[in-house]
């Protein structure tokens, strides 16, 4: 059975959250924490209803258990990633780094590790609805397109295209792309990209900037093992070039 949220009356246009969680006692806790905090929250308890119900009902967000009846969190994030477009965020109890890095390669945009902090799980909640609106840029590069040779990224529409063909980016996969795209030809460090991206400090073991640059990568037809678009300055960070598309 679906739990559904209290209804606010503080406004009529309400973000809405589907909580794929099945641990009742911290589902009630996120949903009433996010409820408090001006979110529509719903939640469900198990992956298969999860994977059939997000993508037609279009939520602002999802926060995806790994652990989860019916259907395991990975493969729910695979299913709905076919057509829904929406930021993703994992939760996952585990230890091993496999499961975030899984997670961010089959279309995850973040992910929070249990027992979960309700104002740090917020902040993410919180950056990664802002990248569904315009990345933050200076006024004087905000540009409504972005052109390199066969790429364009349209800040507009947050779509992106290359030698004639759409590329499907999630949420995060764009901004980090548009963030790139503005700052071309400059080194960006880690620390700085995911200061953007989420608005918190690099502390030197994160591997989720990394894994979104493969994924970028893979998707604009660089090479991964010697990129010549997106490349690794070793000990730096990550440049995008001008002149390679």
């Amino acid at each position: 059975m679906e739990t559904q949220s209290r209804s606010l009356q503080s406004g009529p246009m309400l973000q809405r959250i589907f909580l794929v969680e099945d641990d009742p006692r911290l589902a009630s806790l996120i949903r009433e924490y996010l409820t408090i905090n001006g979110y529509e929250v719903l939640v469900i308890p198990r992956g298969d209803v999860a994977a059939k119900k997000i993508p037609p009902e279009n939520p602002d967000l999802v926060i995806l258990d790994l652990m989860l009846p019916g259907q395991d969190g990975l493969s729910v994030c695979r299913e709905i990633r076919r057509d829904y477009r929406g930021p993703v965020l994992i939760l996952t109890a585990r230890e091993e780094d496999m499961d975030e890095v899984a997670g961010l390669e089959l279309g995850a945009d973040d992910y929070v590790k249990k027992p979960v902090i309700p104002r740090v799980l917020l902040a993410r909640i919180r950056a990664l609805l802002r990248r569904t609106g315009p990345p933050s840029m200076p006024v004087k590069e905000a540009l409504s397109a972005l052109l390199f040779g066969g790429l364009r990224v349209d800040m507009e529409s947050r779509s992106v295209w290359f030698n004639g063909t759409p590329v499907d980016l999630s949420t995060v996969e764009f901004s980090l792309l548009a963030f790139l795209a503005n700052h071309a030809g400059e080194v960006l460090s880690r620390e700085k990209i995911l200061a953007e991206l989420r608005g918190i400090a690099y502390d030197g073991m994160d591997r989720s900037v990394d894994m979104y640059i493969s994924r970028l990568r893979k998707k604009l037809g660089d090479d991964g093992t010697r990129p010549s678009r997106i490349k690794t300055v070793w000990g730096e960070g990550y440049l995008f070039v001008k002149d390679a598309w």
